[in-house]
C-alpha cells in the first residue's frame, strides 16, 4: 500500500489505522465509502487522520450523511474565495496601509504573498514536523523511545528519528515517513 509523501497528498488524503495496522489510504469519499461498505469495526478501533495535518478526525459514516454539505454563506466574496477576517493593526499601520495603492486589502495580500514566498521552505518543514508529531502522539505516544523520536524530528535529525522509531510496527512506521518526507532539510 504505497502512496505519495505528504507533500504531494491532495488536501483530501485520509488514513485508517486499526491499532498499528494501516487498513486504507485515500481521498476522503473513497474512504467514506471504504468505511460505509465494511461491516461495524470490531476492536481495536479505528482511527482516521488527515494527512495535511496528522489530526485525528471523526467521520460520519451515516448513509444520509452529506459528506460535502455546503457551509453557510458568510460575509466576503466566497465564489472569489475571499473569506471577512479580522485583523487587529495599531494606528499607524492602518495609517500606512490606507496610503498604498489599491488601499489596505492589495497591500496586505501582497505582504502576505512575498512572505509566503519567502519562508516558503520553512514553512514546509514546520508544517511537516507538525503533521507527524500529531500523528506521532495519537498512535506512538506511548511507544518506546516517542520522545527521542520527538526531538529528533523537531531537531531536523532525520537518521536518529529512523534510528528511534525503528522498532515501531511495520505500518506506523511507513506512515511517518511518509507524513515526515518533507520535514528534513534538503541536504539530508
Amino acid at each position: 500500500m504505497s502512496t505519495p509523501p505528504s507533500s504531494a497528498l491532495p488536501a483530501d488524503h485520509l488514513t485508517v489505522f486499526a491499532g498499528f495496522r494501516r487498513i486504507a489510504s485515500g481521498p476522503r469519499a473513497e474512504i467514506v465509502a471504504q468505511l460505509r461498505a465494511a461491516p461495524p469495526p470490531q476492536e481495536p478501533l479505528l482511527r482516521v487522520f488527515d494527512d495535511a495535518t496528522g489530526t485525528r478526525i471523526d467521520l460520519d459514516l451515516r448513509p444520509e450523511a452529506a459528506e460535502d454539505a455546503t457551509p453557510p454563506r458568510g460575509v466576503g466574496r466566497p465564489r472569489l474565495g475571499v473569506v471577512a477576517r479580522e485583523v487587529t493593526l495599531l494606528p499607524r499601520h492602518w495609517d500606512w496601509l490606507a496610503s498604498q495603492p489599491g488601499g489596505a486589502s492589495v497591500a496586505l495580500r501582497r505582504i502576505v504573498d512575498e512572505a509566503r514566498r519567502l519562508h516558503e521552505g520553512r514553512d514546509t518543514l514546520r508544517t511537516a514536523r507538525e503533521s507527524t508529531y500529531r500523528f506521532m502522539s495519537e498512535i506512538a505516544g506511548d511507544l518506546p523511545g516517542f520522545e527521542d523520536a520527538t526531538r529528533a524530528l523537531f531537531a531536523g535529525e532525520r537518521q536518529a528519528f529512523v534510528e528511534r522509531i525503528a522498532g515501531w510496527p511495520d505500518d506506523v512506521r511507513t506512515h511517518l515517513d511518509q507524513l515526515s518526507n518533507a520535514a528534513w532539510e534538503k541536504t539530508q
